[in-house]
């Protein structure tokens, strides 16, 4: 409506009844019309942007069963990668509680977080996790691949997203010198989501720091590698979370078989 805020208030709805019907009201009977029509005043979120849903699983069913036959024909590691953070403050999620109150979980306040680089290994359900001290950088990345590389004889089929430090010069330079082990395969830009080492993550941060407070650093690290470490010992809740990736993007393990 030509306005310089994004935030519908009180006096923008003034001003557009008026605008609009002519009509002068106050602010209290513009947000009973609207109630009455339907509208609610809830706080925004983030999301994607609009994406092609049918050319992401178009391209999804064409390159992913194409990544896994390769794999497969030379006995190697399928590896989805990511990075994730987990902030000292906690994270909030739906409970239980008495009708009317609403959990509060304390905060310090500070702004520091744990950040974790992460592969699993599709069909084993194999992890490597590594916690990375400060930010994510494409030294970070390298040591972690030079790392996984240092613990297996396999060639590495590596699916990751766009990320700076995935891209990089360096980074280019260390995949283009140990192309005989490493074969990577970007994620489309046009489905960032579409990766199954997102359900870790998500089941990561249930199990660590969903409703809880951290007052030290190290017991929020000491949190978050417990969990892993748990998924590291049932590698069958991976292939639990590569089934719902499989069955999001419309695909079975034997399509591709």
């Amino acid at each position: 409506m030509g306005c310089e805020t994004a935030c519908w208030h009180s006096v923008l709805l003034r001003v557009l009844i008026w605008r609009e019907c002519g009509v002068l009201s106050t602010r209290h009977d513009g947000w009973t019309l609207l109630h009455n029509l339907g509208f609610s005043f809830p706080k925004a979120c983030f999301g994607s942007e609009p994406l092609d849903e049918a050319k992401c699983l178009a391209g999804l069913a064409e390159q992913w069963p194409a990544i896994f036959r390769a794999a497969k024909r030379c006995k190697g590691l399928l590896l989805c990668e990511d990075e994730a953070s987990f902030a000292l403050w906690g994270s909030v999620s739906d409970t239980g509680a008495r009708r009317g109150r609403q959990p509060e979980v304390p905060t310090s306040g500070k702004r520091k977080g744990s950040k974790v680089l992460g592969a699993i290994a599709y069909c084993s359900g194999g992890l490597f996790s590594e916690g990375i001290a400060g930010r994510l950088n494409s030294e970070n990345d390298q040591a972690f691949l030079q790392r996984i590389l240092e613990q297996t004889t396999a060639r590495l089929f590596v699916i990751h997203d766009g990320a700076r430090y995935h891209t990089s010069a360096s980074t280019q330079a260390l995949l283009a010198t140990q192309s005989e082990r490493i074969t990577v395969h970007p994620l489309p830009s046009s489905s960032p989501d579409d990766h199954p080492i997102a359900y870790l993550w998500k089941n990561t941060k249930k199990r660590a720091p969903h409703n809880q407070y951290f007052q030290e650093f190290t017991v929020l690290t000491v949190s978050v590698d417990k969990a892993l470490a748990y998924f590291a010992t049932h590698p069958e809740t991976f292939l639990e979370l590569f089934g719902l990736y499989c069955e999001a993007s419309g695909l079975e393990l034997k399509q591709a078989a």
